[in-house]
Formats: structure tokens, C-alpha cells, sequence
């Protein structure tokens, strides 16, 4: 996959059948729209390509209500390569930018850089100034401009979870701590990324290492709580884990900030300064504060015992 930056140093695009989206957590629902911009893309004989931005629009358009984000830009580019995409054309997201009216914004980037042929976009789809343009005013620029318009309707998770798959709907189920639903709107587990550090070593006291990874202001966390998931080292190799986000309310009384800590079973070794991948699979208990040693570690080991059942439970021990 080819991601372009800057069109002035790039020679050799084709014509394209392409998609726009802000693409946050690529969900099963930007999954429907990619399907569907592959067999275009097939059927035209074009190379599909996806228009995305190197930052949340909100971070500019209102930044104190800026979602947290389900995937860094790297694991955006990551899954949209996995999906099958060929072009990543990756816009700088400025305040001129958010400016753009809808026709100079389709002329110039699906026009003149893409030269599309095809694009493929979600029903509830707008873009541009103050968000002017909608699927009808695409589908017109399309019959002036010479491009097709195809409109993908929106995903339902399920009858109990009424509103369309959404990255807003995936983070408010992480957010309840659901990490099930959340997998099954993203087709795969939430992941976590980050580097660990150094602990206070609390856990290695006890019996119960923990790689410890602190929690970014910008990414979407799970809740508060204990789950069970998977642990990827660089190396690419995977461990079952329990795994805690919290303040840990039995050491600290007035912790500030929460923490990830993993327990990897059947492991032994030094996971300092490594970048990790953690999974969430499903939710354990909630977080809570413990009278002393003794019931922590006792809680903690049905915690390890009901992480493991589950996790082999799971299809392959990989897949949600």
C-alpha cells in the first residue's frame, strides 16, 4: 500500500475507485464500505484507494470535545493496508481545510488527484464546510464530473444494541466496559499499544507480575475493571493474560492517573521498555479495593483461572 502525502513528489497514480473517511477504529461498518469499494475497484479495473486525515477533524474543528481515538494513525494505515487497499491518501486536516467548499474539495481531491471513477462512501456520508455536502450533492458532482456514487447503508450490531456500529458506538461500549460488543462492532478485539515501564513492583511481591503500561489521554480506554485478553510482545509471540485498568484503590488512596497492568500466564522474563499489543477479550469484575494482601491475592487468582478458561475457550485462542 502506497500512502501519499504530498502529490507534489508522487508520479504514477491511476485512476481509482476510492472511499473518504476519517476511518477511526475500522470498524464493521467502514469494513461494509471498503467490500464494496474492493468490487468496484474490481469491476472498473482500478487500483481502490482510501482519502483519510492525519488527525481527527474535531482535534480542529472543536478540541475540547475531541473523541478519544480507537486506533493510532499507524494502526489505521496498518488495517487499511490488511483490508486490501492500494492508495492511502493521507490529507493534512487544518482550519483552511475544514474551510473547503464541497465542490473544490471533490474537484481537487477526487478529480484531479485520484481520478476516480468510483466512490464509495456510507449513506449517512457529509464533507466539506460546515459539512454542506451529503450524499445527493456527491451524487451531482459525480454526473458532472464523470465519476459513479454508491451509497453503503449503515450496520446494525444487534437488536439489543439499536443504534448503527459507529466509532461512537464503539467507545461508548468500551467506555461501559463491553469489550465483547465493542469486538464485535470492530470485527476484532480492542487493542491496546504502548510501552511498558517500570512499576513499583507490587505485583512481583505478591506473585503477580505485571507489565505495566500507562494509560494515553488520547486513545479509548476500556473501563475501570479486570478482563481477560492477549498479550503480543514484538516478537510476535502471545500470551494469555489478566489484565487490570485502574488507580489500584487497595496500594494508592488518591491515585491520579489509571494504569494498564497485565499478568501474562506461563511467563517469565523481563517485558521493560518493550512496545506491547493488548487485546480485550471480555470483562472480569469491576475494580475494587481490597482490606490487605490476603484477598487481593486470593481474588487475583480466581481472576488468572477465569482468564485462562475463557481465553481457550476462544475460537483458534485468536479471533473475537
Amino acid at each position: 500500500m502506497q500512502v501519499i502525502e504530498d502529490f507534489g513528489r508522487f508520479e504514477g497514480i491511476e485512476e481509482t475507485a476510492a472511499s473518504i473517511g476519517v476511518y477511526d477504529g475500522v470498524h464493521v461498518g467502514h469494513q461494509a464500505v471498503i467490500n464494496q469499494l474492493l468490487s468496484e475497484a474490481n469491476r472498473l479495473g482500478v487500483a481502490p484507494a482510501v482519502v483519510t486525515f492525519d488527525r481527527h477533524p474535531a482535534l480542529v474543528l472543536r478540541p475540547e470535545n475531541a473523541p478519544k481515538l480507537l486506533n493510532s494513525l499507524d494502526q489505521k494505515l496498518e488495517l487499511l493496508d490488511a483490508a486490501g487497499i492500494e492508495y492511502v491518501y493521507l490529507i493534512e486536516f487544518s482550519p483552511d481545510r475544514a474551510h473547503t467548499m464541497p465542490e473544490d474539495f471533490v474537484r481537487e481531491v477526487f478529480v484531479k488527484r485520484l481520478q476516480v471513477r468510483s466512490v464509495v462512501v456510507g449513506e449517512d456520508f457529509h464533507f466539506g464546510r460546515a459539512r454542506l455536502g451529503n450524499i445527493d450533492t456527491l451524487r451531482k458532482f459525480g454526473m458532472e464530473m464523470g465519476f459513479e456514487v454508491h451509497a453503503v447503508k449503515l450496520l446494525h450490531h444487534d437488536d439489543k444494541w439499536p443504534e448503527p456500529v459507529s466509532s461512537t458506538a464503539v467507545r461508548r461500549a468500551l467506555a461501559g466496559g463491553d469489550v465483547r460488543t465493542a469486538a464485535a462492532m470492530l470485527g476484532r478485539y480492542h487493542e491496546i499499544r504502548g510501552k511498558v515501564v517500570l512499576g513499583d513492583r507490587r505485583g512481583m511481591t505478591i506473585g503477580f507480575p505485571t507489565a505495566n503500561i500507562p494509560v494515553s489521554m488520547a486513545m479509548a480506554w476500556p473501563a475501570d475493571a479486570v478482563y481477560a485478553g492477549w498479550y503480543t510482545r514484538p516478537d510476535g509471540s502471545r500470551y494469555m493474560a489478566a489484565i487490570n485498568i485502574g488507580r489500584r484503590p487497595t496500594f494508592y488512596e488518591h491515585a491520579q492517573q489509571s494504569l494498564l497492568e497485565a499478568h501474562l500466564l506461563d511467563f517469565e522474563g523481563d517485558l521493560y521498555g518493550e512496545e506491547a499489543r493488548v487485546e480485550f477479550v471480555e470483562l472480569l469484575r469491576s475494580e475494587h479495593r481490597f482490606d490487605g494482601i490476603e484477598p487481593l491475592v486470593k481474588q487475583l487468582r480466581i481472576d488468572v483461572a477465569l482468564s485462562r478458561e475463557i481465553l481457550m475457550a476462544e475460537p483458534s485462542h485468536q479471533k473475537p
